[in-house]
């Protein structure tokens, strides 16, 4: 229950949020003026809070919200094409109770698993300053310091740095690459994957089998035996 009360407050604070002008300006603009597929619609247009269980173990770490997905939705990955591809595999990997995601009131259940960014308002041409993300930090700071999970999944390069920023990481062995696996002084373990974009998936950078992949590694690894561990570090190299 605390848990859960301290991340209904960071979410109040997230949502409330208006220290970036020109991603204010432009989520605003977006849910004004809207996709006509989506016109009758009312968008969120607002910075978009974390969602999933608060007892996770596995936290995932986004990007920034698209303007028609989660920028309408006003939760991550719900209402677009990464999310099309990201929820289908986390329920094949027994994360979430249903692998679609299209409102926030469509029933969808996570377990063992929460969803944030490192950014919370959709961008233009979905890129953040590092100002803007710097903005955003501290969020992304509690929301770890409040479900402390074993395991961060981060998709893509630029969510892989900000951890490597938030854990004051300078070991030039930590490099981002699909299915690499770091273990830090902490205890924690950060697992890297390409995000699933349609960028990534259309063009085959990332499959599908390439993605159930890092679910599998990301329970391997909450198990923490010593030869899995191996394996993995093994496999990354």
């Amino acid at each position: 229950m605390w848990m859960q009360s301290q991340l209904e407050t960071l979410n109040k604070q997230i949502t409330a949020c208006h220290k970036c002008p020109r991603l204010v300006a432009w989520r605003e603009e977006v849910a004004r003026v809207k996709r006509r597929a989506y016109k009758d619609q009312e968008y969120w247009g607002k910075p978009v809070p974390g969602f999933g269980d608060p007892k996770a173990r596995v936290l995932i770490v986004g990007l920034a919200p698209g303007a028609h997905g989660s920028n309408r939705t006003g939760r991550p990955f719900t209402g677009d094409a990464s999310g099309g591809f990201m929820y289908p595999a986390l329920y094949r990997a027994g994360f979430a109770n249903q692998p679609s995601a299209e409102s926030r009131d469509d029933g969808l259940l996570l377990k063992d698993l929460y969803i944030a960014s490192v950014g919370r308002c959709a961008p233009p041409a979905n890129k953040p300053s590092p100002q803007e993300l710097n903005n955003c930090q501290p969020f992304l700071e509690k929301e770890i310091q409040i479900l402390n999970p074993r395991v961060i999944v981060c998709l893509g390069r630029i969510a892989f740095e900000r951890i490597l920023r938030i854990y004051s990481v300078r070991n030039s062995s930590f490099k981002f690459a699909h299915g690499a696996t770091y273990e830090l002084i902490t205890g924690h373990w950060l697992l890297c994957s390409y995000h699933p974009s349609q960028q990534n998936t259309l063009t085959g950078k990332l499959t599908v089998k390439m993605f159930d992949d890092i679910w599998v590694k990301a329970k391997e690894l909450l198990l923490n035996e010593p030869e899995v561990i191996d394996k993995l570090n093994a496999a990354s190299v």
